[in-house]
């Protein structure tokens, strides 16, 4: 497969540094050297310390990806949001885990991309997520549909440049506008809930109210980290535990039996067009029921 790069500077630069800028990882850079190539508009070879001009495309050239013959396919329907070479945007139901374990090897969101792309002829079949979401967390999920978007948008992740907002609906009132946790998380001594503790993972959660009721809210989220049940461990931390999260002491008897927290929306730019793409994920009946 073949991957069109461009220099987005206006100045002339090495065909390394644009891949450098755009994110390319070592790794990424140590496979086109072993088993690729790039390439110019009119076929001819560049070596990575050849100068690119200003706006001036070139290509990577890599081996298609060898498919993984312990993920089958899954022929269940996936809610594709977006798709084009580079990137696939899905909505995730609730209840499909993202990808295969022990208990899940043939139904995941995982088994079910590589069965759309199958079914549509692609020849790269290996999902790389870019963004998980739990189990009974719905909402919007970003892939990557080869190994150079995969590395590019790598780069993104680690320096938290792409944004991902959530809608929550916690128990209890929220006394105020916005807020931010910011306690660090661990693992439990139960091996299954996380916590906050004093020596964890840094993570940080910005929410603003969107709605209040009676007895619970309505609040919009912002992530800067990703841990795990990040978003349901601070608000139970903080008295207010999402309604139908039974792991965390949430209420379960609003309507609804798994978490009320709903991946709304993503933005991240596209190194390949050198654009902002910003995607929202729909709410799905149960959340809609509950006044979400």
């Amino acid at each position: 497969m073949r991957y069109r790069i461009e220099n987005n500077l206006e100045e002339i630069i090495s065909a390394q540094k644009v891949l450098q800028r755009l994110g390319a990882s070592q790794r990424l850079m140590q496979k086109i050297r072993q088993d690729g190539r790039l390439v110019d508009e009119n076929e001819r070879a560049v070596a990575l310390k050849d100068k690119v001009m200003p706006f001036e495309p070139f290509w990577i050239e890599l081996p298609d990806e060898d498919s993984d013959p312990a993920v089958p396919v899954s022929d269940q329907p996936l809610d594709v949001i977006y798709e084009d070479d580079n990137w696939l945007v899905v909505n995730k139901p609730a209840g499909l885990t993202a990808v295969p374990g022990p208990s899940n090897r043939t139904d995941t969101l995982v088994n079910r991309i590589k069965g759309h792309w199958q079914a549509n002829g692609a020849v790269n079949l290996v999902p790389h997520l870019i963004t998980r979401l739990d189990r009974f967390t719905s909402g919007i999920t970003l892939v990557a549909r080869h190994q150079v978007a995969n590395s590019l948008l790598s780069e993104q992740v680690r320096h938290r440049k792409i944004k991902k907002t959530y809608l929550a609906l916690v128990d209890g009132v929220v006394s105020a506008e916005k807020g931010t946790f910011n306690q660090p998380l661990g693992l439990a001594a139960d091996g299954i809930h996380r916590e906050v503790q004093e020596g964890g993972q840094s993570a940080t959660t910005s929410f603003k109210v969107v709605q209040r009721f009676a007895n619970q809210t309505l609040v919009q989220v912002h992530l800067k980290t990703g841990r795990t049940h990040q978003i349901r461990v601070h608000f139970a931390d903080a008295g207010h535990p999402l309604v139908g999260d039974q792991l965390y002491g949430g209420p379960m008897d609003r309507g609804i039996e798994r978490q009320a927290l709903h991946a709304q929306s993503i933005r991240f730019f596209d190194p390949f067009t050198n654009q902002k793409l910003e995607f929202t994920a729909p709410l799905p009946a149960d959340l809609q029921a509950i006044g979400m």
